[in-house]
């Protein structure tokens, strides 16, 4: 994986599955939490759903909600790598996140999934626990995005579905930006309404620049990040060094983080100790996922941010679409994105290069 001298490090070269299409292979399973019984109905709806837009579906057998894992580690980690590794399994497609899917990483053989071809590998939350490490230690390009349980919602106008993403050949690029509204603290009951597929949109608001420049906001750079919460437990690791990614040459990066609840004195925490790990070095510009997570009595969400952050003197974009609040912005873990921030325009570009 290289030397300890960073300038003995190479560029990672960024493999890309093949596209998705109509007839292929959808694998679905668990490596961290399970579905309980009540949101059964939930997960064969969402699995209907995907049937319904021609895909096959192939549901594992670590699956059960019954305990805070689906089954023991061994299990759902060998689950997981033979769907990853299985040629006819294009997609795969976890139902949501968890608590411990990182008990999972050291049985993952992050060698043989170098040298296989990529499958699409897609979710957020606890998911991005083995997202961030894979593309990171493969060149496997990853998707940070909606789970199977909420793929059924319908997408805004300015945002893409994931499969929309994993339908595209490498060397395409797509333009995301806000839609202007969100839905926070007010969850749909899937227990009982399992069909649903419309957010009824209860906020309203867009980007916003966090930090003090102002500056537009022009910049390229590798797209990186995740879910502050499960990440942190993994800095200063192997598995969230982003030297490879960068190479010696120093390619820049966008690194985009997010809240899942924890408050604001504890994500600042977790933000200084990844900062101290290196995992922003390179960062040319960080996006801050939307949030429903509390602030504290004396630190905000957003002071937490840049208590932490701001000290490294890049723009920070706020309020983007890329966590657990919804809707959700798909971003390519390894693509090469374009940040655009300023009074006319606020887009991300990635790019499948």
């Amino acid at each position: 994986m290289g030397s300890e001298n960073p300038c003995e490090y190479e560029l990672m070269d960024i493999r890309y599955p093949r596209p998705l299409t109509l007839g292929d292979t959808v694998g679905v399973t668990s490596p961290s939490s399970g579905i309980s019984e009540k949101h059964q109905g939930r997960l064969d709806f969402a699995t209907q759903l995907l049937r319904d837009r021609g895909f096959q579906v192939e549901v594992g057998v670590c699956m059960d909600g019954a305990r805070h894992v689906s089954a023991p580690v061994e299990q759902r980690a060998a689950e997981l790598m033979r769907m990853l590794l299985d040629p006819h399994i294009r997609a795969v497609l976890p139902p949501w996140g968890g608590a411990t899917a990182i008990d999972i990483i050291p049985h993952l053989d992050f060698d043989a999934l170098a040298n296989a071809e990529p499958t699409w590998f897609i979710g957020y939350s606890d998911i991005s626990t083995l997202l961030t490490p894979i593309t990171l230690r493969t060149g496997m390009a990853t998707i940070h995005g909606s789970n199977l349980m909420d793929t059924p919602y319908k997408v805004p106008e300015s945002l893409m579905s994931w499969i929309d993403i994993a339908s595209m050949p490498a060397g395409s690029s797509f333009r995301q930006s806000s839609p202007g509204v969100y839905r926070v603290n007010d969850w749909n009951p899937w227990e009982t309404t399992p069909g649903v597929t419309q957010h009824s949109w209860n906020g309203e608001g867009t980007w916003e620049r966090l930090d003090q420049g102002q500056d537009e906001v022009d910049v390229t750079g590798r797209l990186i990040g995740g879910c502050i919460e499960t990440l942190t437990n993994l800095a200063g690791t192997p598995y969230l060094d982003t030297m490879r990614l960068r190479g010696s040459a120093d390619e820049t990066l966008i690194v985009y983080i997010e809240a899942s609840g924890a408050e604001a004195t504890m994500i600042c925490r977790h933000l200084h100790g990844m900062r101290l790990a290196g995992f922003f070095d390179g960062a040319k510009a960080i996006l801050v996922g939307r949030t429903g997570a509390p602030d504290s009595p004396t630190l905000t969400q957003s002071e937490a941010v840049l208590d932490a952050l701001g000290t490294l003197g890049v723009p920070i974009i706020g309020n983007v679409e890329c966590g657990h609040v919804p809707p959700r912005l798909p971003i390519v873990n390894g693509a090469l994105g374009h940040l655009v921030f300023n009074e006319q325009d606020q887009f991300l570009e990635q790019t499948l290069l």
